[in-house]
């Protein structure tokens, strides 16, 4: 597995769908996250991407894994707006949450996109528990691999300076609580790049 271990971006995300509340990376520290990167109109997301973060939402336990869908659209902004986006999840039985990404207002490219530096649709992200980015793949990854990657991040022992760093997290939590459209590539179905 490729070790990146920084601080994942928070996520900036204008309208979550299949979910009651917002969700931040920072209130899912302590499980694993995987994230699906995704467009409707990207064939690679429809046929592999969306399908394979599906599977990982329904086969792993919520205790251990969060499965969220980013819709990052950098092409074809008219045709994947938010109603446009409700009924795909609907017909495509797509359960996970699904954030919408936050439109740039200086070009194309969203904001958590450019943040992540992402190369296109799909892109899978995997955020450890504890907050660290630990994989970034864009195209195809095998069910197996991600499985296998997603098991060894969930099996991970916590060391002493990550239980450090969130104890200090979790007391400085407690007291901010206490005061307070055109296109640039061609897409087949492995994906859709920038």
């Amino acid at each position: 597995m490729q070790n990146i271990l920084r601080k994942a971006p928070e996520l900036e995300i204008s309208q979550w769908m299949n979910t009651a509340s917002d969700i931040t990376l920072e209130g899912c520290l302590g499980k694993v996250v995987l994230i699906e990167a995704f467009q409707m109109l990207c064939p690679g997301c429809v046929e592999h991407g969306l399908p394979q973060a599906q599977k990982a939402y329904q086969l792993f336990s919520s205790d251990d894994l969060v499965v969220l869908g980013i819709h990052t659209v950098f092409e074809h902004h008219a045709a994947m707006g938010p109603e446009s986006l409700k009924a795909f999840l609907h017909e495509y039985r797509i359960t996970f949450p699904v954030g919408i990404d936050e439109p740039s207002k200086s070009g194309p490219i969203p904001k958590t996109m450019a943040c992540y530096q992402l190369q296109g649709t799909p892109s899978l992200i995997l955020i450890d528990r504890q907050g660290r980015l630990r994989r970034q793949k864009f195209g195809a990854m095998s069910d197996l691999q991600l499985g296998a990657e997603i098991m060894a991040l969930i099996q991970e022992k916590p060391t002493k300076t990550d239980q450090r760093e969130r104890q200090s997290h979790d007391h400085s939590q407690r007291k901010k609580l206490k005061g307070s459209g055109e296109q640039k590539g061609t897409c087949d179905e492995t994906g859709c790049p920038v």
